[in-house]
């Protein structure tokens, strides 16, 4: 597939509550772009240049920090919150696919998300709403991730308005899976001092996956690394264009749509120049759903066959998926996201 390139969709018609006309057109084109790609650029989101140049600003100044004062904010593997040093991780674990369960994704990064005490008056598990951890080093970073955070959320919802109309769902269809979400907001840096990293044939940024939940709103610098399996089983490149944000489905849109919509397979190769790591930013904000919402496959998507998995909660699939990515428990039941790694050419 020569001429792979990533949709672009424009969502403005939801953002600024456009025509009824004007959104069905985003609907479709969203909807095509799912059952091909899976990967798009949205343009027309709304998010502010001033929120994602502040929201830089503050990845820059954290990651700036010591190794050993990011350290601090390190937290278990089971709590999905705070500061993961490089090879702390391996996310082809969360499809039980790394060999040895080494950890060996050379990226670091800062995790922030949805806590208990978002939801006063929710009985809600604090394991999996816990409380953020924030660098008190970083003056304001609180406030400049905060602002994202919440315009990344607010695109996350405005897109599952847009998949309802595609899919031919009422439109307040995934705001009853939504209500508590286990929102979380993952920032990456892959630049690491000189001579910290030995580039053997090992060596990965991030490993081959697929994101857990609804809706991944990426957020990343124009360098290269990011690739994502096409239709023809290849590895592509992809890079946002200017002012876009990258748009991915998770696996719980695989299990509603029956595969009628894929979760697309990913991964992160090392931006090399000249021998060197070239640095490369990225904040991916996962819109996942309620802890204990159950995800069925969607009627209208059963077709003959009947669906290809079972009823399963969210906190249980997101639950296993952790315990690979960061915990090197191999997930045992991606069997179907994993065949699609394992059929790309070079995996």
């Amino acid at each position: 597939m020569t001429d792979f390139a990533v949709p672009v969709v424009d969502i403005s018609a939801y953002v600024d509550d456009g025509t009824a006309e004007d959104r069905q057109a985003a609907a479709r084109a969203f909807d095509h772009a799912a059952r091909t790609i899976g990967f798009i650029q949205i343009i027309g989101h709304g998010v502010p240049t001033a929120t994602t140049d502040a929201f830089a600003d503050a990845l820059d100044a954290f990651f700036g920090l010591p190794l050993e004062a990011k350290k601090e904010y390190r937290t278990p593997p089971e709590i999905n919150r705070g500061y993961a040093p490089p090879k702390t991780e391996s996310l082809s674990l969360s499809l039980g696919l790394a060999p040895s369960n080494r950890m060996h994704d050379f990226f670091e990064a800062f995790n922030i998300g949805a806590a208990v005490s978002d939801y006063p008056g929710v009985d809600l598990p604090e394991a999996d709403y816990p409380e953020n951890i924030w660098p008190d080093q970083v003056p304001r970073f609180r406030e400049a991730v905060s602002a994202y955070f919440d315009e990344a959320a607010r695109v996350a919802r405005t897109l599952t308005r847009m998949f309802a109309d595609a899919l031919g769902l009422p439109a307040d269809f995934f705001a009853g899976y939504t209500d508590h979400s286990l929102d979380v907001l993952r920032m990456n840096n892959y630049a690491l001092p000189p001579g910290e990293v030995t580039l053997d044939g090992d060596l990965t940024g991030m490993g081959a996956h697929t994101d857990y939940g609804i809706v991944t709103v990426l957020w990343a610098d124009q360098v290269a690394g990011l690739q994502v399996v096409g239709p023809d089983g290849q590895w592509h490149d992809v890079m946002p264009a200017d002012g876009a944000l990258l748009v991915n489905l998770g696996d719980l849109m695989a299990r509603w749509t029956n595969e009628q919509w894929l979760s697309t397979v990913h991964r992160v190769k090392p931006p090399i120049v000249d021998g060197t790591i070239r640095r490369r930013r990225s904040a991916a904000f996962f819109h996942d759903g309620d802890v204990d919402a159950t995800i069925s496959t969607i009627e209208s998507c059963l077709g003959e066959g009947g669906s290809l998995y079972e009823p399963i909660t969210i906190g249980e699939h997101i639950a296993a998926k952790l315990a690979g990515s960061r915990a090197g428990v191999a997930n045992r039941s991606a069997a179907r996201e994993a065949s699609r790694v394992l059929g790309a050419d070079g995996s």
